[in-house]
This record gives structure tokens, C-alpha cells and sequence, in this order.
């Protein structure tokens, strides 16, 4: 028995029960792929593939259903995706435009992911270490404090009160705000601290303003949290039976954001990355498959966009919907 004959065999069997949720029976494979053998053959090719745990016969049926192991190999048989449709494209496209910041780009591109894959979806923010300064603008609040409204490179802002110590002279923080934009614009928190030594270049009184102005900012800059956006988790409920026990371990991984962030820092950057079933380090998803990709630009930051779903899924599919999401978002970040 060719194992070329067999990866198609076993192919045909995900396609098959991916599509209709059904278990897979010999027959059905003659009559609907042309795989140019007899269904004596395709039954022993079956039961080779049964012997060596790639597909399972449950109890109640004569047909069979792909293991984890099955679909790691269907997925590893990928040797290319197709691009996506017009009408894929269109709808990212469509979604994407005109977004105004990196949080209305994160729920748009969130939503978009959902919509294609019907799966959840999944953004993480990109990580903020490294991440530099765009922009800072200083906004009186009271007697002794202002706020500071920094806008990154990534796109985020971030909105830090800050007390002074004497009253707010107007003048004084437009001086600061204009020194540090003039000075520290594409800068990181590094150079925010070698920067203190420029300190003696401004007038006594602003130069204390100044100081704790670059301190908020170093401590603002390189602290703010991984933080991600999701959608579609109505969509696990429509798939409730394709997961033996219950959706609620997947749920309760769902909210376990610092276990999400850490799988997908396992799975790796690069391509498109898919860990199934039990290769997942998170019991409650045991069940499930992650897809995920990473977006980044050339200043380091980087983060990774991906979906979560039962394991009887359209990876071709869904494995091409992250992989452009994710390029649109490095397109994104890097303009």
C-alpha cells in the first residue's frame, strides 16, 4: 500500500467529517473523491490507517472519525494554501478600513477573524516592551496635577495622571511637552533614561517639570500588560457537539488569558502554527485546536493573532484566514 494512497485516504476522511460531522464510511469515500481505487482497497487502507491511530471507529457506528494524531498528519500533508477568495478579502478589507487606532483595529480585525473561520478568535495586543514613543501631549487637570496622553509607535494611547509639585504653569508644560516630542520622538525607554542627561539644557524650573515627566514616561512606556481581544465565542456553542464532555473547560481556558498568551508564545512565530487536541499544554483544551499566527513590524514589537475551536475544523481554511490577518496586521503596525 503506497503511503501517498493512504495520505489521501485519510484526507478525504477529515474533509468528509469535517463537512458533515458524520463518521466515514468506506462507500461514502468512492462515491464522493476520486480516488481511483475499489472500496475493498479503501477498507484496507482503513484498517491500516485505523492500526496505526490515525482514525477511530466509535461504538455506535461503521464508519470512522480522525484522531487528534489523524489530523496532525492532514495538517502536516498542507503543503500550501490557496490565496483567499475576493469575497475573503473584500470582507478584511471592508472591516479594516478606516480604523482610527490599535484598539479599534484590534475588535475590527477580532470580529473579521470570527466571521471568516466561525471559530473564536483571538488578538493579542502587541507587547509594549520596546514599544517607542510617537507623540506626548500634556492636559492640565487641576491645581497640582496634569495628564499625559502618550501615543506610541504601535498606535496605542495611554492616558497617565501625574501630580507636580508646585502650580501648573501652561507655558511650562507646553516647553516639556514640545522638548520631549522635539527630543525623544522614535525612542524607547532606554533612551528615555540616558535622555535625563539632556536635563541641563532647560531652565531650572522646567527641568524639574521635565524630570517627572520622563520618569512617568519610562515606567509608562515598557510596563503596560498583554492584553487581548475576542469574539465569537457564541460560535463554540453552535459546535457544543463536537466536544465529548462539555464546552465549559474550553471556556474556562478562554478566560485564562495568561494561559492563552503563553500557548500561543509556544506555538512559535513565524507561519501559521496549529496545535491539536492533546498537544495543547492547557487541560481544558484537550478538545480543542489552536491556529495561530504572529504580526509584527520592524521595531520588534510582535504579538500573535489566532482562533480556537473544536478539533474538527477547516484547517486549510482557517490556517489561510489567520495567516492573511496576520499580514494585514504587520501591514498595519508597519505603516
Amino acid at each position: 500500500m503506497g503511503r501517498s494512497r493512504r495520505d489521501q485516504v485519510l484526507g478525504a476522511i477529515v474533509s468528509a467529517y469535517v463537512n458533515n460531522r458524520e463518521p466515514v464510511g468506506s462507500k461514502a469515500l468512492v462515491e464522493r473523491y476520486n480516488l481511483g481505487v475499489s472500496s475493498a482497497t479503501i477498507r484496507n487502507d482503513m484498517a491500516a490507517l485505523e492500526e496505526a491511530g490515525y482514525i477511530y471507529q466509535p461504538h455506535t457506528s461503521a464508519g470512522r472519525v480522525p484522531t487528534d494524531k489523524g489530523y496532525r498528519a492532514f495538517v502536516d500533508q498542507i503543503a500550501s494554501l490557496k490565496p483567499l477568495s475576493a469575497p475573503e478579502r473584500q470582507a478584511i478589507e471592508k472591516m479594516l478600513a478606516g480604523a482610527v487606532d490599535i484598539d479599534d483595529v484590534m475588535e475590527r480585525t477580532v470580529r473579521v477573524l470570527a466571521q471568516l473561520t466561525h471559530q473564536v478568535a483571538v488578538v493579542q495586543y502587541p507587547s509594549m516592551q520596546g514599544d517607542k514613543l510617537r507623540h506626548l501631549e500634556i492636559v492640565p487637570l487641576a491645581s497640582r496635577y496634569v495628564l499625559l496622553v502618550i501615543i506610541t509607535e504601535s498606535g496605542r494611547v495611554e492616558q497617565h495622571p501625574l501630580e507636580v509639585p508646585a502650580e501648573v504653569d501652561p507655558a511650562g508644560l507646553n516647553e516639556v511637552a514640545t522638548w520631549i516630542n522635539q527630543t525623544f520622538a522614535g525612542r524607547g525607554p532606554k533612551e528615555l533614561v540616558k535622555g535625563k542627561d539632556l536635563l541641563a539644557t532647560l531652565a531650572p524650573g522646567v527641568a524639574g517639570l521635565a524630570t517627572l515627566v520622563l520618569d512617568a514616561l519610562t515606567v509608562a512606556l515598557p510596563t503596560a500588560e498583554d492584553r487581548i481581544v475576542m469574539a465569537g465565542t457564541a460560535n463554540l456553542a453552535r459546535s457544543g457537539t463536537d466536544f465529548v464532555h462539555s464546552i465549559g473547560p474550553v471556556l474556562d481556558a478562554l478566560e485564562e488569558q495568561v494561559a492563552l498568551l503563553r500557548l500561543f508564545a509556544e506555538m512559535g512565530g513565524g507561519s501559521v502554527a496549529v496545535s491539536i487536541g492533546a498537544e495543547n499544554r492547557h487541560d481544558g483544551l484537550s478538545e480543542a485546536s489552536v491556529i495561530s499566527g504572529t504580526y509584527g513590524n520592524n521595531d520588534g514589537l510582535s504579538a500573535h493573532v489566532g482562533v480556537v475551536g473544536p478539533t474538527r475544523m477547516d484547517y486549510p481554511g482557517t490556517m489561510r484566514s489567520v495567516g492573511a490577518i496576520a499580514r494585514y496586521l504587520t501591514h498595519f503596525l508597519s505603516n
